[in-house]
């Protein structure tokens, strides 16, 4: 396994668990990052369960979400479940308006998120 620099992850039994090591998620060149070592989970550890934790994360530029997109695309395609848990009022309000509320699997915390796999 390749070694992620914007992205912390553990496993919780046959859980993949992402944190992000970025507080806020806005420049292009780490959205790219980003979304490479996401994608490296799927694409190359054959990751079929994985749960995004947003804990550490203040912030989210609209671009890091078309990479989130891909990423649920990605897993899907890989007959994979992707979580998202942790998420701050004023993030999921971004989801809500662009209604990846309702494309994406969210729960309010990990413990949700892990019993929802």
């Amino acid at each position: 396994m390749a070694a992620n620099r914007r992205l912390e992850v553990s496993e919780v039994g046959d859980v993949t668990v992402v944190r992000f090591a970025d507080r806020k998620i806005l420049d292009e060149a780490s959205i790219q990052e980003l979304g490479a070592e996401l994608f490296r989970l799927v694409e190359e550890d054959h990751r079929k369960k994985i749960l995004l934790n947003f804990t550490n994360v203040d912030f989210l530029s609209s671009a890091a979400l078309g990479k989130l997109i891909t990423l649920d695309k990605k897993v899907k395609a890989d007959s994979g479940k992707l979580k998202l848990s942790n998420i701050r009022p004023e993030i999921y309000d971004v989801f809500a308006i662009t209604k990846l509320n309702r494309l994406l699997d969210i729960k309010d915390d990990e413990a949700a998120a892990l019993a929802a796999f």
